[in-house]
């Protein structure tokens, strides 16, 4: 038997990261722990389920493994390989084993998960897409688990900044779910990765996604949670990055709003109230400074006119609305509500996506002015 299906069937077994490290210590290969048998395997502290598994997997059952790992761009990373990333080996039931399509580097890099509401508001789609368009600019890239609402809305402002976001599955690789992701999970590839400890051939199943929530959370430095109810999913990947040691953060709305309420529970818990990018970054420390060194996500340099030109060319007709109707004068919601004729909650959720894209600034007093362009 070959090492790469030799390894395919020991991460079928029920094995935790230490007994990993322990039967490659003591045999090196994958192919010779398979070829001792049953009693060194419960010597070495694997369980009687492990046990049966490693002695009735069969090479033909990892074919279809095999065959999708021939393709480019996809590929298999172990517990004990170096590409695993470091941060989810920290966890103490880490995967063996990572299914991997697109940029495999990605996986080291500083992340930051963003979930939340599979039916979010608009003004939470929108808060999702523009904190991940400007914070892959901060560099850092997002990771959440390709679901409908918060999840696609953060995956899609992350295509939108640098591109850099991992889709963590529920599924084997070879199958999308929801289906209404397919789309989405075609483009994530082309400039981000795909991840999954499921082996090809895997569907969906209802107790894979606590699984994959814990891979989210593992992941990354911190979790952001955008609009979630009490008892959703998104709690729990909130749960899961306090257990480990991560960040959480939560979005505030508004007490009417259902979508919020989880969000206030974690606040009260002790997560960090988000109203600005720069919550996130100040808060996961070294990246700051990080942030810091990075270019800003800002128009090429030109001349005064030009950049005006450039940085209108961005905005939908209703923002460029309440643009013009602020000016360069500070003005307060009201104001520019009265003066753009805008519905209150469009015209906050509209400032705080002006204000990540750097079109505005916020000053003392809850008033709002116009970024100078420099010349």
């Amino acid at each position: 038997m070959d090492e790469l299906s030799a390894k395919l069937i020991l991460l079928r077994a029920p094995i935790t990261g230490a007994q990993w490290y322990s039967l490659f210590e003591r045999f090196g290969t994958a192919s010779e722990i398979l070829s001792q048998g049953s009693s060194a395997w419960l010597e070495c502290g694997l369980t009687a389920r492990s046990v049966e598994v490693l002695a009735t997997t069969v090479e033909s059952t990892v074919a279809a493994d095999c065959e999708w790992l021939q393709h480019p761009g996809h590929h298999l990373v172990c517990i004990a390989d170096e590409q695993y990333p470091r941060l989810l080996r920290q966890l103490p039931d880490a995967p063996t084993g990572l299914f991997v399509s697109g940029k495999l580097s990605l996986l080291s890099l500083p992340q930051l998960a963003i979930v939340g509401s599979r039916n979010p508001t608009p003004y939470g789609r929108e808060v999702a897409s523009a904190f991940a368009r400007h914070l892959t600019h901060c560099g850092l890239v997002i990771t959440s688990g390709l679901a409908e609402g918060i999840d696609a809305a953060s995956h899609r402002g992350a295509l939108e900044g640098t591109g850099q976001t991992i889709a963590v599955c529920g599924t084997g690789l070879d199958s999308i779910y929801p289906r209404s992701s397919e789309s989405l999970a075609r483009d994530i590839e082309q400039g981000g990765a795909l991840v999954s400890e499921f082996p090809i051939g895997t569907s969906a199943r209802k107790y894979h996604f606590p699984l994959r929530n814990r891979i989210i959370s593992g992941l990354s430095l911190g979790t952001f949670v955008v609009e979630a109810a009490l008892h959703s999913g998104s709690l729990i990947t909130a749960k899961q990055a306090g257990d480990y040691g991560r960040e959480v953060f939560a979005l505030p709305g508004s007490i009417h709003n259902p979508m919020a309420k989880g969000c206030h529970q974690l606040i009260r818990q002790g997560a960090k109230l988000v109203d600005s990018a720069e919550d996130i970054l100040s808060e996961l420390g070294p990246l700051a400074s990080l942030a810091a060194s990075l270019p800003k996500s800002r128009p090429p340099a030109g001349n005064h006119t030009d950049l005006q030109a450039n940085s209108q060319m961005l905005l939908d007709k209703d923002y460029k609305i309440l643009l013009d109707a602020l000016g360069f004068e500070p003005a307060s919601i009201d104001q520019l509500i009265d003066r753009c004729g805008l519905k209150a909650d469009e015209v906050a959720s509209m400032l705080l996506i002006l204000e990540l894209e750097e079109h505005i600034s916020s000053v003392p007093g809850g008033l709002y002015v116009r970024t100078p362009v420099s010349c």
